[in-house]
Order: structure tokens, then C-alpha cells, then sequence
């Protein structure tokens, strides 16, 4: 089935390639301006930046698993960012799908590289609430990645059920 709007499949892979620039300068501005640990505050008692390496995954999930957790997380990249460009190909997705699915694919192949370069993934932001409540830190792969995944069940919700 061929969705209207989604005929421009390659503005949808530059739109990822401009996703994985942009978190790539972000890391590399981060890795090279902090210390490991360092936290500057941004929004006094909110928002901070920091330099953090996460090895695992969302949360650091599987954070302290020895070093498979990097391959793994590497093909379940691979695998869904291929998934979701070969859809967005074959024009099978809307136009908000296709931009879902652009922001999920320069997101996860963002940090692949990550892994792949360093065997972890840097992190910056780091959102709390005075010191009581912190939010694991991210990256703007991590943002967009979210983004992304919020406008596919926007998306979904706006089709009509059979």
C-alpha cells in the first residue's frame, strides 16, 4: 500500500544524517569541554549539563553486563533503523510517519556510532528537581529518538481502526 505524502523518501534519509550530525557535534562538544562527571547547572534547580558514558542502553539498562549488551543494542539499531528505511522506500508510511521514523533512525544510528567508537554512549543532559529527583541523563540522539516515537502514536491514533 503506497501512503500519500511519503513519495520523498530521500529528504527522509538526509533529515537522519542532519539527526546523527547534530548529535555527533553535541557528543564531541561535550567529550572534549567536560570532565567525566562534571556538572555545570543551566536551570538553577532543573536542568544541568554533565558528561556521563552510558554502556547500557535507555536508563542504563543493562549497564554493568560485561560488554555483549554493545552488539546487541548495535543490531537492534541496525535492524530497526533498516525496518523503518525500508518502509519509508516503499512509500508504506504517512508523511508524520515518515518524520518519526527519520528522527528514530538518526537517533539510534547516532548512538551506534557511539558504541561503536567509544564502547559506550555519551550522555549531557541531565534534568532534576533540586536535588531530590534526577532523570537519567541523555543526548540529543536520546531526544530525538523519544520525539520520534511520540509522533508514531500520534500517527497511529489519527488512523481509523478496522
Amino acid at each position: 500500500m503506497t501512503m500519500p505524502g511519503a513519495r520523498n523518501w530521500p529528504k527522509w534519509f538526509a533529515l537522519a544524517a542532519l539527526v546523527i550530525v547534530l548529535d555527533q557535534i553535541s557528543k564531541l562538544y561535550f567529550n572534549s569541554r567536560f570532565q567525566y562527571g562534571e556538572i555545570r547547572p543551566v536551570v538553577e534547580g532543573f536542568f544541568n549539563f554533565t558528561l556521563v558514558y552510558n554502556p547500557g542502553a535507555a536508563f542504563s539498562f543493562l549497564h554493568d553486563a560485561g560488554g555483549w549488551q554493545k552488539y546487541l543494542f548495535t543490531i537492534l539499531a541496525f535492524a530497526v533503523s533498516g525496518w523503518l528505511g525500508w518502509n519509508i522506500v516503499k512509500r508504506r508510511f504517512s508523511g508524520m510517519m515518515n518524520l518519526a521514523a527519520a528522527f528514530i533512525m538518526g537517533g539510534a544510528l547516532g548512538n551506534v556510532i557511539d558504541r561503536l567508537a567509544y564502547g559506550h554512549v555519551i550522555d549531557f543532559i541531565m534534568l532534576h528537581y533540586y536535588n531530590q529527583w534526577f532523570y537519567p541523563a541523555f543526548n540529543l540522539a536520546d531526544s530525538f529518538i523519544c520525539v520520534g516515537a511520540a509522533l508514531m502514536v500520534l500517527d497511529s491514533l489519527k488512523k481509523p481502526s478496522n
